[in-house]
C-alpha cells in the first residue's frame, strides 16, 4: 500500500486521538496545523491544544497560524507537497487550503451525515433520545459538512449514556475511521458519493449558556435525555433560590420516574434524604450536581450541606 503524506488539522483530545492513529499507521504525518496557544486560568498559563502537545512530543512539525489565509503559512504548506490533509475538530477552512492537496481534504465528522451537521453532534445525539449514532468521514467543500461521504460506521448509543461517554467511544471510533479512508483513498477502493438529501435534517448547533438551561415543564425522558445529553460539558443547569440569593446549579446525573402528581412542574421537594424536582409528567431526582461556587458532589453530600430546607426552591 501507497504511504501517504498527511497534513493534520485540529485541536482537542478528539482530534489528537486521530492524529496519534495517523502517526502510528503507515502513513507519515508531515505537518500539523492547530490554535494558537493561549492562556488559562487565575494565573494565565499558557496552554497548548492536545494536538500541539503530542506533535511536539513526535518531532511532527506545527503550524500556528492566526489566519487562514496568511501567504506564508500557506507557502509553507504547499512546501510539505502534502497528499492529503485530514481535518479533526478544526475550524472552517477557507478554500484555497481545503483545495491544496492534491487528493483533497478530509473531515471526520460524530455522526451519521446528513443528520446532525453542526458543532454539537454528539451532544444532541443524546438529547434526543437517539439509539444510534456513528462517525463519518467525507471530503470538505464550501458548504459546512455537506461534502461527499466517503466511509460511515454506526455506534449504539448505550442506555443512560451521556455526552462524555459517547464521545470517548466516537473518539476512538473515528481515529480508526480516518486510518481506513486514508488507506482506502492510497488504495484507491473508496468511492465517494453525495450525501442523501433529507427534507427535514436533525441539527447540531453550537451550544450557547442559554441553551444549557433546563425546561422542567418538559416530560421527565426529555429532562433527562437533556441532563444527560449535557453531560459533563457544557453541564445543564436550573437556578436554586436559597433564602434571598439565587445561585446556578449543574446537573450531571439523575433518574426519572413517569407518575401523576397534581404538582406545578418545577416545584422542588426537597429533604434531608431525597431531592426531586417535579416535571410535566412525572419526578426528576438528581444524583450528581454542583452548587456555583461549590465542587461537583453526590446528592447525598450535596443534602449534608443544608440546614433549612424550607428555604430552598427552584
Amino acid at each position: 500500500m501507497k504511504s501517504l503524506k498527511v497534513v493534520f488539522l485540529g485541536t482537542p483530545e478528539f482530534a489528537k486521538t486521530s492524529l496519534e492513529a495517523i502517526h502510528q499507521s503507515e502513513h507519515q504525518v508531515v505537518g500539523v496545523v492547530t490554535v494558537a496557544d493561549k492562556a488559562s486560568g487565575r494565573g494565565q498559563k499558557i496552554s497548548q491544544s492536545p494536538v500541539k502537545v503530542y506533535a511536539s512530543e513526535n518531532n511532527i512539525p506545527v503550524f500556528q497560524p492566526e489566519k487562514l489565509r496568511n501567504p506564508e503559512f500557506l507557502e509553507e504548506l504547499r512546501k510539505l507537497d502534502a497528499d492529503v490533509f485530514v481535518v479533526v475538530a478544526f475550524r472552517m477552512m477557507p478554500k484555497v487550503l481545503f483545495e491544496m492537496p492534491k487528493m483533497g481534504t478530509f473531515n471526520l465528522h460524530a455522526s451519521l451525515l446528513p443528520d446532525y451537521r453542526g458543532a454539537a453532534p454528539i451532544n444532541y445525539a443524546v438529547i434526543n433520545g437517539e439509539e444510534k449514532t456513528g462517525a463519518t468521514t467525507f471530503f470538505i467543500n464550501e458548504k459546512i459538512d455537506e461534502g461527499n461521504i466517503l466511509l460511515q460506521e454506526e455506534l449504539a448509543i448505550l442506555p443512560d449514556e451521556n455526552a462524555g461517554s459517547l464521545h470517548d467511544r466516537l473518539m476512538v471510533m473515528g481515529s480508526k475511521l480516518v486510518v481506513k479512508t486514508l488507506n482506502g483513498l492510497a488504495e484507491n477502493t473508496i468511492t465517494e458519493r453525495p450525501q442523501p438529501h433529507v427534507e427535514h435534517p436533525k441539527n447540531a448547533y453550537k451550544i450557547f449558556k442559554e441553551d444549557t438551561r433546563i425546561n422542567w415543564k418538559a416530560p421527565s425522558k426529555t429532562v433527562h435525555q437533556f441532563i444527560l445529553g449535557m453531560s459533563p460539558y457544557p453541564a445543564a443547569f436550573t437556578t436554586l433560590k436559597i433564602g434571598e440569593e439565587e445561585k446556578g446549579l449543574k446537573i450531571f446525573a439523575g433518574k426519572f420516574e413517569i407518575t401523576d402528581h397534581g404538582k406545578t412542574s418545577g416545584t422542588l421537594d426537597i429533604s434531608k434524604n431525597e431531592f426531586k424536582i417535579y416535571t410535566e409528567d412525572g419526578l426528576y431526582f438528581p444524583q450528581e450536581l454542583q452548587l456555583e461556587g461549590k465542587k461537583r458532589m453526590t446528592v447525598k453530600d450535596f443534602l449534608n450541606g443544608f440546614r433549612n430546607f424550607d428555604e430552598i426552591s427552584l
